[in-house]
């Protein structure tokens, strides 16, 4: 099996730009976030706002991902975009054998007030800090060196440096022409709700700094994503120290 090369990121992490990077290069086969679409949208949806009206999709459960992630494997490499969250009760050693491993983080300032922007009743499970960090720790623990750690607030500031150096650790070769796209759509990365999160995507023409002004300060925050904020905090503060540099 070729390798399925993991980017573990949490939601509003601009991992979907990371995403779209990863597509301009042509050699390995790219997933949006595949587990997570079993989790919101599969045969029986596992998040934790789920209703009655919800999508279900006939055949689409974590089992049939896996699969699917493996019998595209067995073809070239891949790339996968997902979140630690939607299989943090999945995942086992053997699985977790198949990836390359790295994980890209982002201030929860920035992405925690972003889900409320987004979506104001968004659960705290839905954050996926936690889960990220377990994840990080598990697979250190069992190679003994930490995997690649990205923070998107330098990627963007450097984006040649970070990817670059991202490139190297997971065995990849570093292609600039990546860096940069066409605005336009991007319907390749929108089972969720017609893509409605990814505005900023379809507006941008490569990784580069780019001006937050859309959501509040953690600081005028309810009091809920307040206290969610400073639970989360102390996962984010300890990856970072793991980040390349």
């Amino acid at each position: 099996m070729h390798p399925i090369i993991a980017l573990w990121a949490v939601p509003r992490s601009t991992s979907t730009a990371f995403e779209w990077m990863m597509r301009q290069r042509g050699d390995v086969a790219c997933l949006h976030e595949p587990f997570g679409e079993a989790w919101y949208q599969g045969e029986a949806p596992l998040w934790p706002r789920l209703t009655d009206q919800s999508v279900r999709t006939p055949g689409l459960t974590l089992d049939s991902v896996w699969q699917s992630m493996q019998d595209l494997a067995a073809k070239g490499a891949v790339f996968t975009k997902d979140f630690p969250l939607y299989i943090d009760h999945y995942w086992s050693d053997e699985m977790l054998s198949h990836f390359t491993h790295s994980f890209l983080i982002r201030d929860p300032a920035k992405t925690i007030t972003s889900m409320y922007d987004k979506w104001p009743d968004f659960h705290e499970k839905e954050v996926g800090f936690k889960e990220q960090r377990e994840l990080f720790e598990i697979i250190m623990d069992k190679t003994g060196v930490a995997p690649a750690v990205i923070d998107s607030d330098d990627m963007l500031e450097n984006p040649h440096g970070i990817i670059a150096k991202w490139c190297e650790a997971v065995g990849l070769p570093f292609m600039e022409d990546a860096l940069s796209w066409e605005p336009g759509a991007r319907d390749e990365v929108s089972w969720w709700d017609g893509g409605s999160f990814h505005a900023n995507l379809r507006n941008s023409d490569g990784l580069k700094p780019q001006p937050r002004t859309a959501y509040i300060k953690i600081d005028e925050a309810p009091d809920r994503v307040k206290e969610v904020y400073e639970r989360v905090m102390p996962h984010y503060e300890f990856m970072h120290q793991h980040r390349i540099r």
